[in-house]
């Protein structure tokens, strides 16, 4: 076992081979729109996630369905089409599954993915000094609680539902293509090809990657920095917002996995008395299918994150790795 669950990591990662190693993680959940074809994308990116937050690639799928005895089958084939369809878009297998007869839907998928063994990028690994990109915006969980409500703008669902259903499949292949000592970025490489003779190799210092997911920004943050034993500062200007997601907070539309959140880990959060209460509140929302937060040399920062926009991935630097102290995680 390479990677286990002793620092709460995205995924598992077990050695097969010297060269290769499995990747495995499951994950389902209830719906969080009311369009079942959304929904299966919304479930597929999400569990395909953890794979790309490891650096791997994903290979193989099972479905898990639970879906009530007497509900209409032809919401369940929209689901699981949606969710092949981005199985399909990740490359990735599905090679059966398991359904059981249940009051409430939920729908996921088991993935197995392969990575080389010493390539695996955990969330154990950020160095003082490194930048903190990050490469979707937040406010998924408190729009998904305005549409449970009925009171979402269409504007709101269509900003949570596109990011959402992006794969993090470019992002994390940018990541893993340019990691020092792992060749040429997929930029140079089409650069080349295209008559470019000597262009040169694009490689970055990645030391830790993680995915934001049900534990918010900050919940992931603090796995980070335990982790690696470090502690994080975040600007909060530059953190990405959805839109609708602060009007959703105004209107009290909160979660209960946000004050969950809030509950189990402000107590390591320290501000800055200029950054306001609802951003405090915005950075433990619970992401459906988030983005990835990278621990990148600072002297890489600027290149990657300029090579992860020039493949469509909206990435900005939102804080830095500091050296171990209280607290462990400040927001400025």
């Amino acid at each position: 076992m390479l990677v286990g669950f002793d620092q709460a990591d995205d995924a598992g990662v077990y050695l097969l081979t010297p060269e290769t190693a499995l990747v495995q993680t499951v994950d389902f959940f209830t719906p969080i729109v009311d369009d079942p074809y959304t929904f299966g994308q919304i479930a597929a990116t999400n569990a395909l996630s953890d794979v790309y937050a490891m650096g791997g690639k994903p290979l193989t799928s099972l479905a898990l369905v639970c879906f009530p005895e007497k509900g209409d089958l032809e919401i369940l084939e929209r689901i699981l089409a949606g969710g092949l369809s981005k199985m399909i878009e990740a490359g990735c297998t599905v090679v059966g599954g398991h359904s059981i007869r249940d009051e409430e839907t939920k729908f996921g998928y088991s993935v197995t993915g392969v990575i080389h063994p010493q390539r695996v990028l955990a969330n154990q690994g950020a160095q003082p000094g490194d930048r903190l990109l990050f490469t979707k915006a937040l406010g998924t969980g408190v729009i998904s609680t305005a549409i449970k409500k009925g009171v979402a703008k269409p504007e709101w669902i269509d900003a949570a539902v596109k990011s959402m259903t992006t794969l993090n499949k470019a992002a994390a292949e940018v990541i893993t293509a340019g990691r020092v000592g792992t060749g040429v970025s997929p930029v140079q490489a089409e650069r080349s090809s295209a008559g470019q003779p000597g262009a040169a190799v694009a490689t970055w210092s990645v030391h830790a990657l993680t995915d934001i997911t049900g534990f918010g920004l900050i919940g992931h943050a603090r796995e980070m920095a335990v982790a690696s034993n470090v502690s994080l500062v975040f600007q909060s200007s530059n953190i990405p917002v959805l839109e609708g997601a602060l009007d959703c907070i105004h209107a009290g539309y909160i979660p209960g996995g946000l004050l969950a959140n809030r509950d189990f880990a402000e107590c390591m959060v320290g501000y800055d008395p200029s950054v306001a209460d609802d951003i405090r509140t915005l950075l433990f929302d619970p992401q459906t299918a988030g983005g990835l937060l990278i621990s990148v040399a600072a002297a890489d920062a600027d290149r990657l994150t300029r090579g992860l926009q020039d493949a469509g991935v909206p990435a900005v630097e939102i804080g830095e790795v500091r050296t171990r102290a209280k607290p462990l995680i400040t927001i400025r």
